[in-house]
């Protein structure tokens, strides 16, 4: 009997799976609703994401007195989204994007409730665990882009991710500029100030979760496989686009890879130190809140008009362009008086809008590279190295600056960020003598 349901409930699996396969109109309608539901639930991981961005490393200079270590929180929690997104691509790969992602928010929100425990309890072990914890969360911020690119062809595929990004603008710029409310909240309920933001953070992580959980269904990254794995087994259908895209280019992995990695890490880097530098020249939390608040908007709100010039223009010119913007950032971050707000606002903005170049030419150049049968895997390991290089820089940051500054920093992330040029030139050069 146990062996009749289970075939029934296979068959009746294989039969939806086909429904996709046979029909581009309902193939069309899941793409449109996957878009819509990913999008509703980056609203909120925006605001989770802000919250650590914002007051992490005032929290920590606060618990432990001194600068030098004040970069360890940003290198906790994005060593913390490091093993999340190895993590959530291995649960992604096999179970799909839902329960990955799910997985993901879930246990980045109980790591913001660890933070607001450990500010009550002055408890530094448990700040530093819970930061690693909350770094699930960043990690699936950044790779719920990739579930609305499922079921987009070449020609959509930056557009798709950039619409995931531009969604998380709405709460990672709100965030920020409630430093001041959360903190009051905080206040009132006999929890520190600069504990206040996590409150947001857990509530809006752990709502993200639970609308991928209970809205991304039918999972896209489940019927892009049967999609694809249909397609090879009737190879002869295949289109000449679908032909070219079937396998794995390493060249391609390995240059869309090191676009965001350097990315990450100039821009880590940077924006970790720009609240402590403020702090030091008489900004007060207000005005950090609307700095980094600007900051993480032109990481996000830029992208859907990124996404579309990334499938118009060529992830090439997009990815020279993000190392041209954050030179131009690290220079005037660099230059830049330090009580002067506009300097302070053009640069982290600029900071912010060459991240969000790389991480779209990036993010597009890694699906053109892959196949849905090891895409979600491939995704989830570059993601780690993204999120490695983002803990790399925020750990040297708070170095950098307490054995020398502010300027010295921004300088050596403006020459960082000009590694992607030689990069992108090589593998086109490459990829035009292979043809």
């Amino acid at each position: 009997m146990l062996d009749k349901d289970n075939s029934k409930v296979l068959e009746d699996q294989l039969s939806w799976l086909q429904s996709y396969i046979d029909s581009s109109e309902k193939k069309s309608q899941l793409y449109k609703r996957t878009l819509v539901t990913v999008i509703i639930s980056q609203i909120f991981g925006g605001a989770g994401l802000a919250a650590g961005v914002t007051v992490g490393a005032l929290l920590a200079q606060n618990m432990l007195g001194t600068d030098s270590v004040t970069g360890i929180p940003t290198a906790l929690f994005t060593l913390g989204s490091a093993g999340a997104a190895l993590l959530i691509g291995r649960i992604s790969q096999r179970f799909g994007r839902r329960f990955g992602l799910t997985t993901g928010f879930l246990a980045g929100g109980i790591g913001a409730i660890g933070v607001i425990i450990s500010s009550l309890t002055t408890s530094i072990g448990l700040l530093f665990v819970s930061l690693l914890i909350y770094g699930a969360g960043t990690a699936t911020n950044l790779l719920a882009r990739y579930a609305g690119t499922d079921l987009a062809n070449s020609k959509q595929r930056a557009t798709a991710a950039s619409m995931a990004l531009v969604s998380t603008t709405f709460g990672a710029v709100m965030g920020p500029m409630l430093v001041d409310v959360m903190g009051n909240l905080a206040l009132s309920m006999g929890i520190p100030a600069l504990a206040g933001p996590f409150i947001l953070a857990a509530a809006a992580y752990i709502l993200a979760g639970l609308i991928l959980l209970a809205f991304l269904r039918p999972d896209p990254f489940i019927v892009a496989k049967a999609i694809a794995n249909a397609q090879q087994t009737n190879g002869a259908h295949l289109s000449e686009e679908e032909a070219n895209g079937a396998g794995t280019n390493k060249r391609e992995i390995f240059t869309g890879t090191t676009v965001m990695v350097m990315t990450q890490f100039v821009m880590i880097a940077i924006m970790t130190m720009t609240p402590i530098h403020m702090g030091h020249h008489g900004h007060n939390l207000k005005e950090v809140g609307l700095v980094i608040g600007l900051h993480v908007g032109a990481m996000f709100f830029p992208s859907l008009i990124t996404g579309y010039l990334v499938d118009k223009v060529g992830r090439t010119i997009m990815a020279i362009a993000s190392g041209i913007t954050l030179l131009a950032s690290g220079i005037l971050a660099a230059v830049g008086p330090a009580d002067s707000m506009a300097l302070l606002i053009t640069a982290l903005v600029l900071l912010g809008l060459g991240w969000n170049f790389g991480l779209i030419s990036g993010t597009a150049i890694i699906i053109d590279a892959t196949h849905p049968s090891t895409r979600a895997k491939i995704q989830g390991s570059i993601d780690v190295l993204i999120a490695l290089s983002g803990a790399l820089g925020g750990g040297l940051s708070g170095m950098v600056v307490a054995h020398s500054s502010y300027a010295t920093l921004s300088f050596a992330g403006a020459t960082f960020s000009l590694v992607v040029i030689p990069v992108i030139v090589w593998s086109r050069i490459n990829q035009n003598k292979g043809q």
